[in-house]
C-alpha cells in the first residue's frame, strides 16, 4: 500500500489515527502492564517511529521487492546474535540453519541483481538502516512483552505512545493535516492499513511472548517472498532465477524451523 500510494506520508498518517483509535480501546480494557515494562515498551515506541521514517526512505528511493527484502533480511540474523549472547537462546543446529538459510536467502533478493545496488545506494543504505531497526525493536519488544504480564495490553501502549505521540507529532511537524481536502481520499485504505499493521505486530508479540526470538523472527521475515512476487506482479520489478531460487529457500528455511517446533 505504501509503495503503491502517490501520499506516502498521508498514507502513514491515516494508518497511525487508525491504529491509535484502537489502540486507545485496548487500553480501556486490558490489563495496565507490570512496571517492569514500561521502559522497555516506551524504548519500542521510540524504535518504532524511526522504523516508520526510515520504511518511508527506503520505499521513496527503491523498488519495493528490493528494500523490502532488505530492510526485513537483516533482523534474524542480528537477533539471533543478540539473543544468544546476552538473553540466553542459543537455538539447537536445525532451526539455527534455518535462521541461516532464511538471511541469505534475503540477502541474495535484496542484493541482486548487483546492477540495482550499484546505481542506487541510498536506496540500500536507507534498507539497511531500516533493517537494524527493526532488529532493535524486535529484542526491545521481546524482553518488555515476557515483563508485561499481558501482551496485548503491551502492544497496546506501545502503539497509543508511538502512534498518538511520536508518529502524528512528525506528521504535524511536516504540515500535514488530516482535515485537508487533498487528504480526504484514500481514509478507507490508510485505516485498514493501520489495523492491519497493528493485528500483524499483536500476533508477533504473542509468538515472542511464547517461542524464541531468533526463530520468530526469522518465521516472521519469510513475509519477503510474498514481497518478491507483489513487486514483480504489481510493479512490474524485475525477478529472475537467482531471486526465485532465493524466494524457495526462504520456505526451506521456515520448513527446518517448523520441523524443530
Amino acid at each position: 500500500m505504501a509503495k503503491a500510494s502517490g501520499d506516502r506520508l498521508g498514507l502513514f498518517g491515516r494508518a497511525a489515527v487508525g491504529s491509535f483509535a484502537l489502540a486507545v480501546v485496548l487500553c480501556g480494557v486490558m490489563p495496565l502492564p507490570y512496571a517492569a515494562a514500561w521502559p522497555w515498551l516506551v524504548a519500542s515506541a521510540l524504535v518504532h517511529s524511526l522504523y516508520n521514517i526510515g520504511l518511508l526512505a527506503a520505499y521513496r528511493l527503491g523498488d519495493f521487492n528490493q528494500t523490502y527484502p532488505l530492510a526485513r533480511g537483516l533482523g534474524p540474523l542480528v537477533v539471533a546474535v543478540v539473543a544468544a549472547a546476552f538473553l540466553g537462546e542459543p537455538l539447537p543446529p536445525l532451526p539455527l540453519a534455518g535462521v541461516i538459510i532464511i538471511a541469505g536467502a534475503i540477502a541474495v533478493l535484496g542484493l541482486t541483481p548487483w546492477q540495482r545496488i550499484a546505481h542506487n545506494r541510498r536506496a540500500v543504505l536507507a534498507a539497511v538502516l531500516t533493517g537494524l531497526t527493526i532488529a532493535t525493536y524486535t529484542l526491545v519488544d521481546g524482553v518488555g512483552v515476557r515483563r508485561s504480564g499481558t501482551p496485548i495490553g503491551y502492544l497496546a501502549w506501545m502503539i497509543a505512545l508511538h502512534c498518538g505521540t511520536m508518529i502524528l507529532a512528525w506528521l504535524a511537524l511536516r504540515k500535514w493535516r488530516p482535515s485537508d481536502p487533498d487528504n480526504q481520499a484514500g481514509w478507507k485504505v490508510g485505516l485498514l492499513a493501520g489495523v492491519m499493521s497493528m493485528g500483524a505486530y499483536g500476533l508477533v508479540l504473542w509468538a515472542q511472548a511464547h517461542g524464541a526470538l531468533a526463530a520468530v523472527a526469522a518465521l516472521r521475515e519469510s513475509s519477503v517472498v510474498v514481497a518478491a512476487i507483489l513487486g514483480a506482479v504489481l510493479f512490474r520489478e524485475p525477478m529472475g532465477k537467482s531471486r526465485i531460487a532465493a524466494s524457495a529457500a526462504v520456505a526451506a528455511g521456515v520448513v527446518l524451523l517448523a520441523l524443530s517446533g
